[in-house]
């Protein structure tokens, strides 16, 4: 965890956290003669699609490995954590979605998506410094800036996406279970009443709900991972500055036990919040999807 160059001729402190919380961004916008803009949401977060995708690949190998090996009779270790875990999300399933058809593509999707939380936030385990140092030898060379933030789920373009993607799963449920013009009448005749007049509350009313939900959603994750990185670049900084200038006799020395300690209890105490976090983005999908099954 120790942070780089931190010192009387290196960056302060500030400089330290405001470059590791720099996106590795590429501009794909189309430009028109003017060299005016004419696309909008056209800057990528290369670093977050990268880990996203790669600990999404990961996540999907270990599952589709696990289903491979799976034998009828005494498991291995690691199969009997990978059942104890699909259990766990079926059980949470049925209590929640009581249509067996939509379970069976629902239940695996909220393990995948749990399993798949788990590992991009697990990315906040590792040294601050250790993904971004490998980084700065090899960005020049490849004509990028030397930025890299290695924890997907503490950018919010990538939680927001995920939530986005949970209220495309429910409007996609809300229209199969309901038919269109059910799930059209409900938009407008929920929650305040089938009254001509009500429609227009109703519908916002409606149209309220799916935002905030949708928008709390991917925040509450974001939130909890972002602030937890910048936990982890605060006891960086610590060790950053014992390193740098290290003497036994002063206060400096107290500063690096004082990052040995942090960081233990931070990272043991983070363990629990990387996981609850998962598990608490896959109830709430599940939730969710559970609400597009019922009627009003």
């Amino acid at each position: 965890m120790a942070a780089e160059n931190v010192g009387v001729n290196g960056p302060s402190a500030g400089d330290y956290i405001q470059h590791h919380l720099q996106h590795l961004q590429k501009d794909f916008s189309f430009q028109s003669v003017k060299q005016q803009s004419i696309v909008d949401f056209n800057l990528f977060n290369l670093d977050s699609l990268f880990y996203s995708v790669v600990l999404g690949v990961l996540g999907c190998f270990l599952l589709w490995r696990a289903a491979r090996k799976a034998t009828s009779g005494v498991p291995g270790r690691f199969q009997a954590a990978v059942e104890i875990l699909s259990e766990m999300v079926e059980s949470q399933a049925k209590g929640v979605i009581h249509n067996a058809t939509s379970r069976k593509l629902v239940s695996p999707l909220a393990l995948t998506v749990f399993v798949w939380i788990f590992l991009m936030n697990a990315m906040d385990m590792l040294p601050v410094d250790l993904l971004p140092a490998i980084w700065h030898s090899a960005a020049p060379s490849l004509g990028f800036k030397d930025y890299m933030r290695v924890v997907p789920t503490a950018d919010l373009s990538t939680t927001l996406g995920l939530s986005v993607s949970v209220l495309l799963v429910c409007l996609v449920y809300n229209v199969k279970i309901k038919g269109l013009g059910g799930w059209v009448h409900e938009l407008l005749a929920a929650p305040f009443g089938d009254k001509w007049f009500l429609y227009p509350v109703n519908f916002l009313m409606q149209m309220i709900e799916f935002t905030a939900k949708t928008v709390s959603h991917g925040m509450r994750l974001f939130g909890n991972m972002f602030a937890g990185e910048l936990v982890f670049m605060l006891i960086a900084l610590m060790g950053g500055v014992w390193a740098w200038q290290f003497n036994p006799l002063s206060g400096m020395f107290w500063l690096g036990v004082g990052h040995v300690i942090a960081g233990t209890v931070w990272s043991i105490f983070h363990i629990l919040v990387i996981t609850l976090q998962a598990f608490i983005f896959m109830m709430l999908t599940l939730i969710y999807v559970g609400q597009a099954h019922d009627s009003h």
